[in-house]
């Protein structure tokens, strides 16, 4: 058995990445009431340091500094030290996160902030080299000591800039977000466009989904030719890079570099459930074979090293592996040749053994440059035995890297992860029809409703080894709530309707302000933190307001919940000005925009053959339409539109429908008509 020098308070979490801290020699405790107590009882400062199970420079910092006795030492003496995994408390996070930006104008993970014993932050920064940070906090602690009023004067007006940061004020003024006025923020937002690789130029460039997704609807409703060639061009590029895994399937978090080669190799469940989405939707309206291969295989990832006994999935994997980032990753040319043998000259230029993908040490990233059919036109290969070859080079590769030291798995389940997962599942049925990406969304959304779901109707943020904590966020209800209605619409079965309902009743009870119009990232009575938080400003993942206003607005029109509409248009009132003058960090708002002000329809099916009727329907990019289908005439949009044994295709808009009609071709036809 394993013996450690020391162990502090972490052990007892179920967290991995609080585990990966447990044998510092640092006093670690996790946040919570018991520090904060400590800390007011010793008068002593608190040091709160946040990352993650996948976060590299946390791992970086970890081995530099909270390993190292003489750092501990300094940390131990003058602090009462804290240690937070940022997705197990996001609230805790988004306070001293928005400290250091306001402190630094920067942020990222490792966050390390120093705070009073009330947790008031007043210094912070990112990662530290260990002398940076022993001589960083021995002057804190010092002039602490030595100047405790004007240490608490500054700690107050920061915790004021860091409360007007994070919550909306009752008095900001609507602004409707027209078309027009998308059409002019789309102009001004083509200058970041990479017309030639695709994303935001430069780098690093992240996957933005939430974007991609505005812009791919934009393009679509409006006739944008120059925006859906864009978007077209970063799902090639996206595919084609380094940031896709071409052998295993699934996406890392970012690309270091401008061309998506490099990336840093963490893969996160939250991307990837939502590039499900993506993918599956731009099938959709392209057809393009090469979009449908990124979701059989990212779903093929997800099931074979992301998916739990309980079928839902864990949160990511770790960048790193031995100690070295990307080691599982990436393969010398001669491993290569040896495995792939007589191939390997085809192999060589498909993947780009070359200067193309040649990263350091001898090590190639597997890439791509062509689709399999320009490669074979290319190549003079037949694309059928092109096809074959790839499937057999990728199963070679696949079982032997799986004999390599894997990364870290974070093995927690998180509600909000799993709920974009769902969604990306479900669209990815629509697209497909597959019966198991169907399957697998249900089974996910039968364990978060069976085991997340408390006695107050609240959902529950995280669960590991049969343990939920802590309450849950908004995140969780909003995205979760998204996914009900999605399944809602694939399967018409009301019983997922009626629990979106139910958990729309229990956050608006629980989160919303009336006076701001917006909901708290965290709900009434959850104590500890200096300010609660309205999250807003979409990001990776898009804003738990945002997703909350578009579920106002497609419950609204299913349960007939005029009062949704108005609480939705009411939120999105007030953030028009930011999403206009910031559109790539308002896409999911502009979205909601779209859903409310642009054309939007309900499509109504009812009789025996309303659910086949529905599924060839949802095979086409339709982001503009809401489904509803079933016999349950309690349900607004059904009632008085079922007639036993017949089939009847209602396409309705603001519940006004037109004459129903027999058969999906029908209803497509109608879909093209303003009324």
């Amino acid at each position: 058995m394993e013996t450690h020098r020391y162990t502090n308070s972490l052990i007892h979490e179920s967290s991995p990445y609080l585990l990966q801290h447990a044998h510092n020699p640092v006093n670690w405790m996790p946040w919570g009431e018991a520090a904060l107590n400590r800390a007011q009882a010793e008068n002593k400062l608190l040091l709160i340091s946040i990352g993650y199970a996948a976060c590299h420079w946390c791992h970086v910092m970890e081995h530099e500094s909270f390993e190292q006795e003489q750092v501990a030492g300094v940390m131990n003496e003058h602090y009462v030290c804290i240690k937070v995994d940022r997705e197990e408390r996001p609230d805790v996070d988004q306070v001293y996160m928005t400290a250091v930006q306001l402190i630094t104008q920067s942020g990222g993970w490792p966050l390390n902030v120093v705070a009073l014993p009330d947790g008031r932050p007043i210094w912070g920064g990112t990662y530290f080299p260990a002398e940076s940070l022993i001589e960083s906090l021995r002057q804190i602690a010092s002039y602490y000591r030595q100047a405790p009023e004007k240490t608490h004067d500054y700690a107050r007006k920061l915790s004021l800039g860091i409360e007007q940061s994070l919550i909306i004020p009752a008095d900001v003024p609507d602004t409707k977000i027209t078309t027009g006025k998308i059409e002019a923020a789309i102009l001004q937002w083509q200058s970041s466009f990479d017309l030639d690789e695709g994303g935001k130029k430069g780098a690093p460039k992240f996957l933005m989904p939430g974007n991609l997704l505005f812009q791919l609807r934009w393009a679509h409703q409006h006739h944008d030719t120059e925006t859906e060639a864009f978007v077209r061009t970063s799902l090639r590029k996206m595919a084609f890079g380094g940031i896709y895994d071409q052998i295993g399937g699934g996406f890392s978090r970012y690309s270091t570099d401008s061309r998506w080669k490099v990336p840093h190799f963490e893969k996160m469940l939250y991307d990837n459930g939502q590039m499900l989405s993506l993918y599956a939707r731009a099938f959709q309206k392209f057809q393009d074979p090469l979009y449908r291969q990124v979701v059989e295989e990212t779903v093929a990832w997800l099931k074979r090293e992301m998916r739990s006994p309980e079928s839902v999935f864990y949160s990511s994997l770790d960048a790193d592996s031995e100690g070295e980032e990307g080691k599982y990753y990436v393969w010398e040319k001669p491993k290569l040749k040896d495995l792939i043998g007589a191939d390997f000259q085809l192999f060589e230029a498909f993947y780009n053994v070359n200067s193309t993908g040649y990263w350091e040490d001898g090590k190639h990233i597997l890439l791509r440059t062509e689709t399999e059919e320009e490669f074979a036109a290319n190549h003079q290969v037949g694309p059928d035995e092109l096809a074959g070859k790839v499937r057999k080079w990728n199963s070679i590769l696949l079982e032997e890297r799986s004999k390599r030291i894997r990364p870290a798995l974070d093995d927690k389940i998180l509600t909000s992860w799993n709920a974009l997962v769902i969604t990306g599942l479900t669209d990815a049925y629509r697209a497909f029809g597959e019966p198991e990406y169907l399957s697998l969304a249900i089974q996910n959304a039968g364990f978060i409703s069976e085991n997340l779901l408390g006695e107050k109707g609240l959902l529950r943020h995280s669960w590991k080894d049969g343990v939920c904590k802590p309450e849950g966020f908004l995140e969780d209800a909003a995205l979760f709530i998204r996914a009900l209605i999605a399944l809602f619409e694939v399967t018409g079965m009301e019983n997922y309707l009626r629990q979106a309902g139910e958990l729309t009743k229990t956050t608006v009870s629980l989160f919303y302000d009336t006076d701001a119009g917006f909901f708290w990232y965290s709900p009434a009575g959850q104590g500890n933190l200096i300010s609660r938080s309205m999250e807003v400003y979409d990001n990776v993942i898009p804003s738990s307001n945002s997703v909350m206003a578009g579920n106002l607005v497609r419950l609204g029109h299913l349960l007939d919940e005029r009062e949704y509409l108005t609480m939705a248009a009411k939120m999105l009132g007030k953030t028009g000005d930011n999403a206009l003058e910031y559109p790539s960090g308002h896409s999911n708002w502009l979205e909601v925009a779209l859903d409310l002000w642009d054309e939007q329809f309900e499509v109504v099916l009812t009789g025996p053959g309303a659910q086949q009727a529905a599924a060839i329907m949802q095979k086409n990019y339709l982001p503009n339409c809401i489904f509803c289908f079933g016999d349950d005439d309690s349900l607004p949009l059904l009632k008085d539109r079922i007639k036993t044994g017949e089939t009847r295709i209602y396409v309705c808009r603001d519940n006004t429908c037109l004459l129903p009609v027999s058969t999906p071709d029908e209803a497509m036809k109608l879909l093209a008509i303003s009324f």
